[in-house]
């Protein structure tokens, strides 16, 4: 049989990109933060719920579309169960809307700096770009108004920035726009406000939730969005057929019925937040305010590339970004307080 003469087997434009590049995962005994996990907990209720799955519903396939967190989550939010879209953390949420949204005739839309899997879920999808820079107060910049992109996403409360856009400006966004808002609200339990009435005054709106930062689930990958029925039900159509398995389920119904203890853990993150904030103050860093669950700390001299890798001397990681723009700061994620004090002492010394 004749070998084949393609040159490469991939897509041109699979071929051409780089992938994404996940924060730094390090192993052992160190003070991690670097990727905006919760440093608390979840729910006991989550153990509970998947110590009771049983070998039945292992035996069979899970419910494809996700009924009874729908029923549980539709409650808490005062939202339609129908109006529920799940998946396998917030990134498969964005895959869906992007197969929904985006081709090579309809661009994927987004202010910069923020999170860096929107690019590459556009290079995947073969669609361009329409990148903008955020305004230097983190407004939203004109040249987003109006776009022609089949899709613009926002993330709000923003990361890296930790910025948060009001509700009505985004309203002025949406209604300036021909396609779809998505609005990434990965960081939303931290935040002073979300734009949840958003998606009932207007249907091309839709928000993204995590159970990954508020309810200190990560580890499972849960996500969901909250959007009108026609948004809804063309992600359903694009959706993997059975995308969520039952132990996930499970759990995600008991972290989001269990909302006494998200406020408590949010609280706490909460608190630490704001020390950390001034002790970094203290020793000479810009800290802008954060509605999220780290902070962004901006510093001139000694360099932020030098701090960062003389804390990861001492097995400290937080997160540093190679680009112009955020070369000067480094990104902290909110610890637990022996966590906070043992950067706080590295600091001292480095600084």
């Amino acid at each position: 049989m004749a070998r084949s003469t393609r040159m490469t087997y991939f897509r041109e434009n699979i071929e051409r990109m780089g992938g994404y590049m996940p924060g730094h995962q390090p192993v052992g005994d160190v003070v991690k933060l670097n990727t905006n996990e919760n440093p608390y907990p979840c729910s006991p209720k989550v153990m509970e719920a998947i110590r009771a799955v049983s070998e039945e519903s292992l035996r069979k396939y899970p419910k494809v579309h996700w009924d009874d967190f729908r029923e549980v989550a539709g409650k808490i939010l005062k939202v339609a169960p129908e109006s529920i879209v799940c998946g396998n953390g917030g990134d498969e949420i964005l895959t869906m809307l992007m197969r929904c949204c985006c081709d090579r005739d309809r661009p994927l839309a987004f202010p910069v700096s923020t999170y860096s899997l929107y690019p590459v879920l556009a290079q995947i999808q073969d669609c361009s770009t329409i990148e903008v820079p955020f305004n230097a107060g983190g407004e939203l910049p004109d040249d987003l108004f109006d776009n022609k992109a089949g899709l613009t996403i926002l993330c709000n409360p923003n990361s890296p920035s930790t910025s948060l856009v009001p509700v009505d400006e985004i309203a002025r966004l949406a209604k300036s726009l021909d396609g779809v808002l998505l609005i990434d609200e990965a960081y939303v339990d931290f935040a002073r406000w979300n734009c949840l009435e958003l998606v009932r005054q207007l249907d091309n709106v839709a928000t993204l939730r995590s159970m990954s930062k508020g309810y200190s689930l990560a580890g499972l990958r849960f996500g969901y969005c909250v959007a009108s029925e026609k948004i809804v039900t063309a992600m359903c159509k694009v959706k993997d057929s059975y995308n969520l398995n039952a132990i996930t389920q499970a759990a995600a119904i008991a972290a989001i019925s269990d909302q006494q203890h998200l406020k408590q853990n949010v609280a706490k993150v909460i608190a630490e937040r704001e020390r950390l904030s001034q002790e970094l103050f203290k020793l000479g860093f810009k800290v802008p305010p954060s509605d999220t669950n780290f902070l962004l700390a901006e510093i001139s001299a000694p360099s932020a590339k030098s701090i960062y890798e003389k804390l990861c001397e001492e097995k400290i990681y937080v997160r540093y970004f190679d680009q112009v723009g955020l070369d000067d700061k480094l990104r902290i994620t909110i610890g637990t307080p022996h966590q906070n004090n043992v950067l706080f002492e590295a600091l001292i010394n480095i600084v």
